[in-house]
């Protein structure tokens, strides 16, 4: 008993010291610049030795990789969106209308989170090629989130009728991205529920009936 508890305390510790690395990291990032910012900058911030950071992430690619992660997800653990809470809500929505909203409040929570770090990883990719390389797939992995949405949410009553899952998945994909939301509300000033309001009656006009 006493040995599982060693472990546990143990890897308790190197979560948190996981934790104070990646939002040293993120916050350090987020002001500085990528490029700026060295893992000595993020080790004094976390209150960690550098030779830690290297053991537990690697190097500075592979932490702004893990940092854009978690990000997405809100936390560290191994679930993926459409396994989240707010997702799997939204997409037993019994209706359409009930369903899109509950989207693109979801969407709002995400992309509070990621359109900061997403800048962040922008100006990294320009700069190190093989920062881009990182998240190197076939098919985006927000499109395939916004596609499963679309599919399940244009079968609802309440969906207009003749628009296709496939021109809805891309309607969801363009609206919901990063780029919008910073344009909204970094550039202009908007507040989320402002962008979050727009948003939604942007989409509801596109992929629901009429009131």
């Amino acid at each position: 008993m006493a040995d599982v508890k060693r472990v546990s305390k143990r890897t308790q510790k190197s979560r948190e010291t996981r934790r104070r690395i990646l939002e040293a990291a993120g916050e350090l990032f987020v002001r500085d610049g990528y490029g700026t910012t060295n893992l000595q900058d993020v080790a004094d911030k976390a209150g960690v030795a550098v030779q830690t950071i290297y053991f537990v992430f690697g190097n500075k690619r592979s932490l702004l990789k893990e940092l854009v992660d978690i990000t997405i997800a809100g936390d560290d653990e191994p679930v993926a969106t459409m396994d989240r809470p707010w997702f799997r809500a939204a997409m037993a929505a019994e209706r359409a209308d009930e369903h899109l909203r509950a989207h693109v409040r979801g969407g709002r929570g995400v992309l509070e989170r990621v359109a900061p770090i997403m800048k962040v990883l922008s100006t990294a990719a320009a700069m190190d090629p093989e920062v881009a390389a990182l998240w190197s797939y076939d098919v985006d992995p927000r499109y395939t989130v916004q596609r499963a949405a679309a599919d399940v949410l244009m079968t609802k009553p309440g969906a207009r009728p003749g628009v296709s899952a496939a021109f809805a998945a891309d309607v969801l994909y363009a609206l919901l991205s990063p780029e919008l939301y910073l344009q909204f509300v970094e550039d202009r000033g908007w507040s989320p529920e402002q962008w979050e309001e727009w948003v939604h009656r942007t989409l509801a006009a596109q992929l629901l009936q009429p009131a």
